[in-house]
């Protein structure tokens, strides 16, 4: 049969891999690769790429330190190794977000041949159709014809993997160390399924009623695990049963399959309006209240958390992303792109397609949007979703001290004076009827 080689992308795991054991069971012998690009690698922070090198780390441990990273020129490189190892085949999973499309391009314009099995997702984007053929532009109808066309069950680990051993020589050291004072979660694909199983016992049969609240574990933070591929989603589906929490779990999954269909029929959105006419909307340029929004100091406690929990963890809780967002899109006025590339530098699981249209969606110019007149009350928000004040205090101690009934608007009470704690940066309501106007403005034209 020849040696294979296998070529990691975003599944940085031996479990449910289809790409990896095709690989190994159609080759004698298997070179398993990660390639760093270099540019990506530069361009990431320090929170993406510290918990990537012990994702890799991890994967490497698993293969009994046979792991193969390189970089470089994406096709030299492939040639210089097919070349060096006498490759007969190559295997990988597909890839949907533009860059890793136009690797494949790169790569098949140079004459490789790639056996691809597989993608990082349940259902690969582009198979989930309407019955005209057309794509699906409404997350409600392309959930239920996600659930109507299915999915394959999850596959082991193969038995096996009789893995050539790379020459030292020819492995490049990526690494990064946890920023100071940061606390990323754990990575890996042991990881991953540990949490997913923790999840299971204390989280998932309460998901529903319990995923919108920062102050309590009631989400899994599997999305760093799924974003790098250290789990697949059809095992987290596999376990699913058929009850409201366990229904609103896979939903959630569901929209990231959505993002990623949407992504792969408009590939322009990881940058542009997927509405173009919110691009005609007046903006204000990033100033001082845009740097306050980033270091969470707008003097609105739950929008604070959020930002100071970002930079402590790399991770921030999916409710309270979509307040911070639509308090910078709608209190603050600036496009949804300053935030979004905010959010790239410093989510573990910065996902593009995720990302890029979950800002769209508060920002009210993406597909099956938020409508825009929809805007976020900071303040109401905290009150109904951290109304103990839990998450706020946990991440913004200047109000530790703060009676809880006033925690919300820490500058009505007495406590505030004492505790070092900023005034707010806006005035929401007037901001809110500032938001209405622009909106009316691009009606009018």
């Amino acid at each position: 049969m020849g040696k294979s080689l296998f070529w990691f992308r975003r599944d940085l795991r031996l479990g449910d891999n289809p790409a990896l054991a095709n690989a190994i069971a159609n080759g004698d012998e298997t070179l398993v690769i990660f390639h760093m690009d270099a540019d990506i690698w530069n361009r990431a922070g320090e929170y993406r790429n510290a918990y990537l090198t012990q994702s890799l780390k991890e994967l490497s441990k698993s293969l009994s330190g046979n792991l193969l990273i390189v970089s470089g020129d994406l096709t030299k490189t492939f040639q210089e190794i097919v070349k060096k190892y006498n490759i007969d085949q190559i295997h990988a999973a597909k890839q949907y977000a533009p860059f890793g499309v136009n690797q494949e391009v790169q790569l098949e314009k140079a004459g490789f041949k790639i056996e691809f099995t597989g993608s990082p997702y349940a259902i690969a984007p582009g198979r989930v159709q309407k019955p005209d053929g057309g794509n699906y532009r409404v997350y409600t109808p392309f959930y239920k014809a996600w659930v109507a066309h299915g999915w394959r069950k999850p596959i082991a680990v193969p038995d096996k993997l009789n893995l050539i051993s790379p020459l030292k020589k020819d492995q490049v050291n990526f690494f990064q160390e946890v920023p100071k004072g940061v606390e990323l979660q754990t990575a890996g694909e042991a990881a991953a399924l540990a949490r997913f199983e923790e999840f299971k016992k204390n989280g998932l049969n309460q998901y529903d009623e319990m995923r919108n609240y920062p102050g309590v574990k009631g989400v899994s933070r599997l999305s760093p695990h799924l974003r790098w591929g250290e789990i697949h989603p059809r095992t987290l589906l596999a376990d699913l049963k058929n009850n409201s929490a366990h229904e609103v779990f896979r939903k959630e999954i569901a929209w990231r399959e959505f993002y990623a269909d949407v992504l792969h029929h408009y590939p322009h959105t990881t940058r542009d309006y997927y509405s173009p006419k919110y691009a005609e909307m007046r903006y204000e340029k990033p100033d001082g209240k845009f740097k306050a929004w980033c270091e969470g100091k707008t003097g609105f406690p739950i929008v604070d958390a959020g930002m100071r929990q970002l930079l402590a963890e790399g991770w921030m809780h999916n409710r309270v992303r979509m307040i911070v967002a639509s308090f910078l899109v709608k209190d603050l006025h600036l496009e949804w792109h300053h935030g979004a590339n905010y959010f790239m530098k410093y989510l573990i699981d910065n996902d593009v397609a995720s990302n890029s249209h979950g800002w769209q969606w508060t920002a009210g110019c993406g597909t099956d949007a938020s409508p825009y007149y929809r805007i976020f009350n900071p303040i109401e928000q905290g009150r109904k979703f951290d109304p103990e004040g839990t998450y706020i205090k946990k991440y913004v101690p200047e109000l530790r001290e703060v009676p809880v009934e006033e925690i919300h608007e820490p500058h009505l009470s007495n406590a505030w004076k004492k505790s070092g704690y900023v005034k707010p940066i806006v005035d929401h309501a007037l901001e809110r009827k500032e938001s209405l106007a622009r909106l009316a403005e691009i009606k009018e034209n």
